[in-house]
C-alpha cells in the first residue's frame, strides 16, 4: 500500500512540474533585468509598420536612451548591442529601417538603425544607443523630445 502511494505521490508532484513549465513558456517577461528592480511597464508589440504608398513615417514623442547595462548584450534582432554605434530600439518599426532623429530642443539630428525593440515604458518612443544619445546631447537629462523621420524602410531581418 505504501509502494502505491509513494508511485502515485511521485506521479503527481511530476505532473505538476510539467503543468508549471508549459504554464512558464507562456507568461511574458522582459528580455533584459538592469538589477535594480525596474521592470518593463509595457510589452513591446513586434508587429511590422508597412510604409504607406509614397509616404514616409513620422512622429514626435520623448525618446530615452540606454547604454552600459546592456552593452554586449543581444538585441531582439540578434545583434550583440554595441552602445557606440548608431543604433535604436522601436516598438515595430522593421529591423534594419534607418531613422532619422532630430532632437526637438536643439535641433541636432542624426541616423540610427533599428535593431532592437523597446523602450519597455508607454511614454517613450524611441531608446537610443549612447553614441546616438550623445550626439544629441541628452545625456545629461536621459530624455528628449524628438521627431523621428523614416529614411530608409527596413527588411526585418534577423541575425542568425
Amino acid at each position: 500500500m505504501t509502494t502505491k502511494f509513494l508511485q502515485w505521490s511521485v506521479a503527481l508532484r511530476l505532473a505538476s512540474c510539467a503543468g508549471l513549465l508549459l504554464l512558464a513558456g507562456c507568461i511574458p517577461s522582459p528580455r533584459f533585468t538592469t538589477g535594480n528592480n525596474s521592470s518593463p511597464t509595457h510589452t513591446p508589440s513586434h508587429t511590422t509598420i508597412a510604409p504607406p504608398a509614397g509616404h514616409s513615417l513620422t512622429s514626435e514623442g520623448l525618446a530615452s536612451y540606454y547604454a552600459h547595462d546592456f552593452n554586449g548584450k543581444k538585441t531582439a534582432n540578434g545583434e550583440t548591442y554595441d552602445m557606440y554605434k548608431m543604433t535604436a530600439a522601436h516598438r515595430s518599426l522593421p529591423f534594419g529601417s534607418k531613422v532619422k532623429v532630430t532632437n526637438l530642443e536643439n535641433n541636432r539630428s542624426i541616423i540610427v538603425r533599428i535593431n532592437d525593440r523597446g523602450p519597455f515604458k508607454l511614454e517613450r518612443l524611441i531608446d537610443l544607443s549612447l553614441a546616438a544619445a550623445t550626439q544629441l546631447e541628452m545625456t545629461k537629462t536621459g530624455t528628449a523630445r524628438v521627431r523621428l523621420e523614416v529614411q530608409e524602410w527596413g527588411d526585418d531581418e534577423y541575425v542568425k
